[in-house]
């Protein structure tokens, strides 16, 4: 499998795990090493890289940039294997933020 073809699978999956999200993919000629996903989802960002396995090459400069963005929101290498990881982590940093609710339980007095 070509990582193009890796790419499009990690893009429809974000796709139907976060309806609604937006899927940007960065240019690389731009600016060097920059993660080839961003994802937006309601007031949340998450940056990937994707490669095709797990011994695929880094380039210049995207481990400075993973880690980077990582500090600012989530960001990190995305592949066949870690897959599954991953995706449970962009739940815990993109999921659900609902206000919490308050429980409103009826007196009852003890007799």
């Amino acid at each position: 499998m070509r990582e193009s073809k890796y790419q499009l699978h990690v893009v429809q999956r974000l796709e139907l795990e976060f309806p609604g999200c937006l899927v940007i993919r960065n240019d690389p000629r731009l600016v060097q090493g920059i993660q080839d996903l961003l994802v937006l989802f309601r007031d949340r960002w998450a940056a990937l890289e994707v490669k095709i396995s797990s011994t695929a090459p880094e380039r210049p400069n995207q481990r400075h940039y993973v880690e980077r963005l990582n500090e600012m929101s989530y960001s990190t290498f995305i592949f066949p294997e870690n897959e599954d990881e991953v995706f449970n982590e962009l739940q815990l940093a993109l999921g659900n933020r609902r206000k919490a609710r308050v429980l409103k339980s009826k007196h009852i007095p003890l007799d």
